[in-house]
């Protein structure tokens, strides 16, 4: 049997009519079903019960990217150069993600999700690189760019869940966030780094499966092999977990 992952989505209003819909990142779902798994959209705005009821069933969960994560979740001000929030995706986030860690079950994340990770156990974010921190990569690419394109190196720890998942301790990568991990989350692991020293990677060294990268690998997973077995490493440890529950 293929494993259940839970993809949560994003709210969109249309400006027109103020109709309130879910969405995501159609990449996202692709890459999963290239590693065999079956990507399932979860809303924002269910009840407790629901959204237990759904997460249940899954056997993995991938938080993907997305607007800035509200810095009331960790203790902090709004920074005058913060981005939209999204209220109701940080409540479907956070406690999926803080149930899923506590129970073991795979976790992945991506840009955003790599910040919700973070934020969910207990650290913090750097809220606008460029005002906050002196660096000379932009991090933040803008929209006429191809999402694929290279922005800059990451340096991966030798002995990291992501070396040996990815093969290697160096990539290149896209960059597509303003903000950043700040203070890492008890009982992560800081596993990649840019030459700036932004945190580009976590892992719970604790767990089977708990990674999360501050790039977009979905969009250079069809044409870099590391980057779609980031996908096939996460699908391969819900398929595991599945079988073994």
């Amino acid at each position: 049997m293929q494993p259940l992952i839970g993809i949560t989505s994003a709210e969109w209003v249309r400006p027109d009519t103020g109709w309130v819909y879910n969405r995501m990142y159609q990449p996202i779902a692709l890459g999963v079903a290239r590693a065999g798994g079956l990507p399932v959209l979860i809303p924002t705005r269910l009840d407790e019960t629901s959204l237990r009821a759904i997460y249940d069933r899954l056997d993995g969960v991938l938080i993907p990217g997305g607007v800035d994560v509200d810095p009331a979740h960790y203790g902090e001000a709004p920074n005058p150069h913060l981005g939209s929030v999204d209220a109701p995706r940080d409540a479907l986030e956070l406690p999926l993600v803080r149930w899923a860690v506590a129970d073991d079950l795979p976790v992945f994340g991506i840009c955003r999700g790599h910040q919700v990770l973070n934020v969910a156990l207990g650290g913090t974010l750097v809220q606008d690189i460029p005002s906050q921190l002196e660096t000379p990569i932009d991090h933040n690419q803008t929209d006429d760019v191809p999402r694929g394109r290279h922005a800059h190196p990451v340096e991966i720890d030798p002995t990291s869940r992501l070396a040996q998942v990815m093969g290697t301790t160096r990539a290149e990568v896209n960059s597509l966030h303003h903000q950043s991990v700040g203070q890492a989350a008890p009982g992560l692991c800081v596993t990649a780094l840019s030459p700036d020293g932004i945190v580009e990677a976590l892992e719970h060294p604790g767990k089977t499966f708990v990674l999360s990268v501050q790039w977009h690998p979905e969009d250079m997973a069809t044409n870099e092999e590391a980057m779609q077995r980031l996908f096939d490493a996460f699908v391969a440890a819900a398929r595991d977990r599945m079988r073994s529950t």
